[in-house]
């Protein structure tokens, strides 16, 4: 290694980057000391979803490298997702403006570079911020993420798992906070005494524990990020109208005070694509590259159950088309399992100035291919906007480790003004489906009678809650609601030919609802698969078919599957 000579090494550099397909163009290589434009240093685009880590310390460029990153995706009609931690990155929206001492760094290392905008969509926690509200239901997000948020232990978990499991075979909708307390108030309660027993490993002392963590989400404020509408993550897979990928940026504001719920619900992100998306093979490029920043808030205290969630995912969802780059401060941050998935590295400076700095050095430089370079030396001498890279080759090999000169975005490094964000959320197709919050009937109106007027329309597949026959009101509201449920349901089997999914009302039982309070089955939905079968197969071999088909859809539709998060991707929109 110490007898080549300059030009070789730099041939080896120009040999290794030498690519066929398209590419990401990172930068110049920098080679004994001297920048050399003609040593171009690239990533393969179809090579993208074979992950990635961009680490570095504080302040090194670590964020402007996903930036430039970004354009370029977005470009080349890939969509990305990137959570906007400072603020900087929403200024992928406006345009650089050029200077001379830009214009120098770009000449230097061969870039064509001009100002451009960039299709961006802002999202908002919650709401929490200027972004379109992104949520999730509780159900959706599932018990063991939630159980990372909560911070609970591992049986703790468990037992959440047990409540979940109790809520899905009851049809006890779990969409936001409250519907989760009120299913573990039952449990605790007298009435749900032998429901609790049956659960076998759920204790009430248990179950007590978890309703306090619950409880302390609430006063936190947390309940906005739990709710209706929920957000579809395939809105995270749009194209602009000119073809360039659409660039959805989430705003954390606030992140400082709710870490915890930030790195949990980017992997819920990822869990429900993980779910959805279907295999795609080997694409000449990505269907989304996620970029999950301050990677280590995911694993920091992380369960056993979680970490293992984590690696499935990251191995099994490139096939799926989905590129993941974590970009922390040290490679350490990110556990072994995760860490051997990383194909991509951009690698910033490192600083050693503690014993602890100089141990997370020498690990660095041990997961680095044999190089020409003094790594120690090169990593901590490194200056801003440098990296050392090696990614993935079109054949799948790594390419020689090269120090390079990133290149420079052509939007702005910084915030876009608060009135143009404002103006894009306002013009944005996504803030009629998601700006608004809704509460649909769910668990929490089944276990107490509350709030259980007509809502309208029932959401796909889940029959609305006969809310009419509650005390107070059912003499009063009671039968006009029931006229128009048996007028819809008319509608639906005699002129639709297909079996209603409006429930049939029965006498109030109020003493046995009260202790099992279980929902009416729901039918098949009029669009699904079922309810066609129901329909086409009723209509035309007569009715005895039609009831065996529509109980097959009543079974179906009470397993609600669940990923290996324990997420689950049914929704009520």
């Amino acid at each position: 290694m110490a007898n080549k000579t300059t030009a070789e090494k730099l041939a080896t550099i120009q040999k290794g980057y030498t690519l066929e397909g398209a590419t990401i163009e990172l930068g110049a290589a920098i080679v004994d000391g001297e920048l050399h434009k003609e040593a171009q240093v690239r990533l393969p685009l179809a090579m993208m979803n074979r992950h990635g880590l961009v680490a570095g310390a504080t302040g090194t460029g670590k964020t402007v490298t996903l930036h430039m990153m970004a354009e370029q995706l977005s470009t080349a009609g890939v969509p990305v997702f990137l959570a906007d931690i400072k603020g900087d990155l929403s200024g992928l929206a406006t345009a650089a403006a050029g200077s001379d001492k830009l214009k120098a760094r770009t000449d230097s290392i061969g870039q064509a570079w001009a100002g451009k905008t960039y299709p961006v969509e802002f999202l908002a926690l919650g709401g929490d911020g200027n972004g379109i509200p992104v949520r999730a239901t509780i159900t959706s997000f599932g018990p063991i993420l939630l159980s990372r948020v909560m911070e609970l232990n591992d049986t703790q978990e468990s037992s959440l798992q047990l409540v979940f499991h109790f809520a899905d075979k009851n049809n006890l909708e779990l969409i936001d906070l409250k519907d989760l307390r009120a299913v573990i108030q039952f449990l605790t309660s007298d009435e749900g005494k032998d429901e609790l027993e049956e659960l076998g490993g759920l204790s009430k002392a248990t179950a007590g524990v978890i309703l306090r963590e619950l409880v302390n989400l609430e006063a936190q404020g947390l309940e906005k990020f739990f709710g209706e509408p929920e957000f579809d993550t395939a809105e995270l897979l749009r194209t602009a109208p000119d073809g360039r990928g659409v660039v959805t940026c989430l705003e954390l504001p606030t992140l400082q005070t709710k870490p915890m719920l930030f790195s949990t619900f980017l992997m819920w992100l990822l869990a429900d694509l993980f779910e959805d998306l279907p295999e795609a093979g080997d694409l000449d490029k990505p269907k989304l590259v996620f970029f999950l920043d301050e990677a280590h808030l995911l694993f920091n205290g992380a369960s056993k159950a979680f970490l293992s969630a984590i690696t499935t995912t990251v191995r099994l969802i490139r096939s799926k088309g989905v590129g993941i780059f974590f970009v922390t401060q040290t490679p350490k941050d990110v556990p072994a399992d995760v860490l051997g998935q990383l194909a991509n590295r951009i690698q910033h400076a490192l600083r050693a100035f503690t014993p602890e700095d100089a141990k997370a050095l020498k690990a660095t430089v041990s997961t680095f291919p044999v190089s020409d370079y003094d790594l120690e030396e090169t990593l901590t001498s490194a200056g801003i906007g440098e990296a050392v890279i090696t990614v993935m080759n079109e054949k799948g090999a790594p390419t020689p480790v090269a120090l390079t000169r990133l290149r420079a975005p052509e939007s702005v490094m910084g915030p876009s003004t608060e009135d143009l964000v404002k103006s894009s959320v306002a013009g944005s197709a996504l803030l009629a489906k998601y700006g608004t919050a809704v509460d649909n009937i769910s668990a929490y109106e089944k276990l107490t009678g509350k709030g259980a007027a007509p809502t309208g329309e029932a959401a796909p597949g889940e029959p609305p809650v006969p809310g009419s026959t509650e005390s107070g009101s059912a003499g009063q509201a009671g039968g006009s609601q029931a006229d128009v449920d048996a007028e819809a349901r008319r509608i639906e089997e005699e002129i639709l030919g297909r079996p209603s999914s409006r429930s049939v009302p029965v006498p109030d039982r109020a003493p046995e609802r009260a202790r099992a309070p279980r929902a009416p089955e729901p039918a098949p939905a009029g669009g699904g698969i079922a309810g066609e079968l129901a329909g086409a197969l009723g209509g035309a071999l007569g009715g005895g078919l039609k009831s065996m088909v529509r109980s097959m859809g009543t079974q179906l539709g009470r397993e609600l599957l669940r990923g290996v998060f324990g997420t689950s991707s049914r929704r009520r929109r």
